[in-house]
């Protein structure tokens, strides 16, 4: 026979979501069951510096933070796996998740895997993440005061990012493959009208160039239309080709936007099937910040609080 270990409350992710989540469950004696994904503490953990996170003045290493959160949750008795959900049933209650081969069921699901920013895949991109290059301009922007940047991307958010950047840098430069922008005729004319933003067309990305001792020191560029390469110097990068939530195992059972971010009810956390319930930026796909996905994670686990008491007095 097949064991099963259950759980009150499951959680699926480890970003600020889910561990705030998890340290107001077990305050509240619940003993959540976190399930860490593939990348444990989420995005916040290829993060450097974090300033913008409240009780933190002289800002604190996104590592740093998460690990702060896990050991906060944790000692509280969170208990966590380390492992990728890969199949999920949320026909019936309790709802069941196979985990790499290990099954799990619980009373109450909370969805808090996060979404996961599209990279291009170079390896000096990952080698430069933090230390030049970036995937989110509100997180990183300040860092780059009186600096030149570049935003690569052709869609609504790059042209709202690049607009954001212009607060503090001396110049923008939006590089995109295509000789045409995909971002809405608004947002083009923002970008477009803006003195500190210049554009660069059909322009593929080579390679990110410099070290983490150095920086980003500039790009290498490669023109679509006559293959011709040369780097373009500039001190920061910031990819803006769109995010991806990881919400794929729950297609066909939790309705979702045409982009796969889930649905939740009014100003709660509750998806259409009740006891589930998403929090962070598996469900945001507007602001996407460490303390906005802490909140919803508060609110997530007082949802499902309020879901399991009211479960244990109708059976009464």
């Amino acid at each position: 026979m097949t064991e099963r270990r259950h759980s009150r409350i499951i959680i699926i992710g480890s970003g600020a979501a889910g561990l705030t989540t998890a340290l107001y469950n077990s305050r509240a004696n619940l003993e959540p069951l976190v399930i860490e994904g593939i990348q444990p503490g989420g995005q916040l953990t290829i993060t450097t510096e974090v300033e913008n996170f409240p009780g933190f003045p002289e800002g604190i290493q996104g590592p740093e933070l998460m690990d702060r959160m896990h050991k906060q949750a944790e000692k509280f008795g969170t208990k966590f796996i380390f492992g990728t959900v890969n199949r999920a049933n949320l026909s019936k209650t309790p709802f069941e998740l196979e985990v790499e081969g290990r099954f799990f069921t619980c009373d109450a699901l909370i969805i808090a895997s996060g979404a996961t920013a599209k990279l291009l895949g170079l390896p000096s991109e990952s080698q430069l993440m933090g230390h030049g290059v970036s995937a989110c301009a509100t997180c990183d922007g300040f860092f780059f005061k009186n600096k030149e940047i570049a935003v690569i991307g052709g869609g609504d958010s790059a042209m709202e990012e690049a607009t954001f950047l212009t607060k503090f840098a001396s110049k923008v430069t939006i590089i995109h493959r295509r000789q045409e922008l995909r971002a809405s005729s608004i947002m083009q004319e923002r970008a477009k009208n803006n003195p500190k933003i210049k554009f660069l067309w059909n322009k593929n990305i080579s390679e990110f160039v410099g070290t983490p001792q150095t920086g980003l020191k500039g790009i290498r560029l490669k023109d679509t239309i006559s293959g011709e390469e040369n780097v373009f110097e500039c001190q920061g990068a910031f990819l803006a080709i769109g995010h991806v939530p990881n919400t794929q195992v729950f297609k066909g059972q939790l309705e979702m936007d045409e982009k796969g971010y889930l649905l939740t009810k009014g100003k709660s956390t509750k998806t259409n099937i009740p006891g589930v319930f998403a929090a962070g930026d598996v469900q945001d796909s507007i602001y996407r910040q460490a303390i906005s996905a802490a909140g919803s994670g508060c609110m997530a686990a007082l949802d499902a609080q309020h879901y399991l008491e009211e479960q244990e007095f109708k059976q009464k």
